[in-house]
């Protein structure tokens, strides 16, 4: 993210980005000196990206879209049919796609989410983000990759070596092995967190105060908790005080995030059914 935006982006260039997002994306944007745009994903869309919406956002001065799918907060996955049309917005010369595909894998309706990559004019246009924290389980040790149009690889490399070097050798090896290993424990891990889905879901939309769309990719559900009518960070804290329970607030992720918090399924079933309890048993009292 932080080398698209040094490489590309000049002061008052636009970046189109999501919101709900990962918040580094506009952060990355304005330490570069450009503009952040975001763009909201509603939930009567399932959260995807409007690409009608998109071609509207895109003027003269946008320099990069941002697309994350599957999606960190909410888990929406967009469809080919919308990925080739955000794509047909890029040139490779004044106009480029960041793709964030770090839960490229970890995607409930096959073995991987639709990709940018499965058109061939991406390779002048994308720059493409992967990484092993998430399929792998390899979080905290900082391990990606980007896959970019080859007249940017020489700046890209600039940075690379004067900010980061390299990652340690140990962790090298550690990804190089997870690559080429067995894949057994990916595909198991992904089949675990569909389990957690399939029980969290329905549980979730059996509250009267809360709700959520089913995540189609990712480890998170995406709470909407706009009928206790209290701000998302005050509901946050109140369930981590009072019920011991750490779902992130919304906003974390942007303005539109207001209303909403993450729930990870990233932890044992036993932990996830204690703390849909504990939200059964405590989000009443909000309301009394």
């Amino acid at each position: 993210i932080f080398y698209t935006m040094m490489a590309l982006v000049n002061p008052g260039d636009e970046v189109i980005y999501p919101d709900p997002g990962y918040p580094i994306y506009s952060s990355a944007v304005r330490f570069a000196g450009g503009v952040p745009k975001p763009i909201v994903l509603r939930e009567e869309n399932d959260f995807r990206l409007d690409v009608d919406e998109l071609k509207k956002m895109v003027t003269h001065k946008t320099k990069v879209i941002i697309v994350n799918s599957p999606h960190n907060p909410t888990g929406s996955v967009l469809n080919k049919e919308e990925l080739k049309a955000i794509l047909d917005l890029a040139d490779g010369e004044r106009l480029f796609i960041l793709c964030d595909e770090l839960y490229h894998r970890i995607y409930y309706g096959g073995e991987m989410a639709p990709s940018m990559y499965e058109f061939p004019e991406a390779k002048e246009k994308v720059i493409l983000m992967e990484g092993f924290s998430k399929i792998y389980a390899m979080t905290g040790w900082r391990l990606g990759y980007g896959v970019l149009p080859p007249d940017l690889v020489p700046w890209f490399s600039k940075l690379q070596t004067n900010v980061y070097s390299h990652a340690p050798a140990f962790v090298q090896v550690a990804g190089i092995e997870a690559y080429n290993g067995p894949q057994d424990a990916p595909k198991a891990m992904v089949e675990e967190f569909k389990r957690r889905r399939d029980y969290i879901v329905p549980r979730l939309n059996s509250m009267d105060l809360v709700h959520c769309v089913e995540p189609k990719g990712a480890f998170y559900a995406w709470l909407n908790i706009k009928k206790l009518n209290r701000p998302s960070n005050e509901v946050a804290e109140y369930l981590l005080n009072e019920a011991g329970v750490a779902l992130l607030t919304g906003t974390s992720f942007g303005e539109s995030g207001e209303g909403y918090l993450r729930m990870s399924y990233a932890a044992s079933m036993e932990d996830i059914k204690y703390g849909l309890d504990q939200l059964e048993k405590y989000l009443p009292k909000l309301v009394k």
